[in-house]
């Protein structure tokens, strides 16, 4: 199964980039992992951008207002959507500044939250990565999980 991270903007913030580069380069030993980036804009247009970039994909939004999971439980979660048989991809959807509209969390399989607090998107990205690394760690047996 891919993870492909669709993103509005990229990283612009020092400590972003240097994150984003570290966790996908730690990634990268385990495949499957890729990053795109759309141009960011208002709310809407970015929405669409989106929605048009994972089409075909699980859809996975990253919002407030979503669920919130333990690592554990988003390791569990990636697990059972990979051994469904019918996702070949997962597309995680990070918007801009002014986050997702409406039709997009509809259309989305699945709305989660990082954190109850609302975060920057590029520290969104920046959690995200470090979590999908945590995952794929934890699905390794690698020791850097530790409950």
């Amino acid at each position: 199964m891919q993870i492909r991270l669709i993103v509005a903007g990229k990283p612009a913030l020092a400590y972003a980039k240097t994150g984003v580069e570290e966790y996908l380069k730690r990634l990268s030993r385990f495949g499957g992992h890729e990053m795109q980036v759309i141009k960011a804009g208002d709310r809407d247009d970015v929405s669409n951008r989106l929605l048009e970039r994972s089409q075909g994909c699980f859809r996975i939004a990253l919002d407030e207002r979503g669920e919130c999971l333990t690592t554990r439980r988003f390791a569990e979660k990636l697990e059972s959507l990979e051994m469904r048989g019918d996702v070949k991809t997962v597309a995680f959807l990070i918007g801009a500044a002014d986050g997702h509209n409406e039709e997009l969390r509809k259309k989305c399989d699945l709305v989660l939250t990082l954190s109850p607090f609302t975060l920057q998107h590029e520290l969104a990205l920046l959690v995200l990565l470090e979590q999908l690394y945590r995952v794929a760690s934890l699905k390794s047996g690698s020791p850097y999980h530790r409950d």
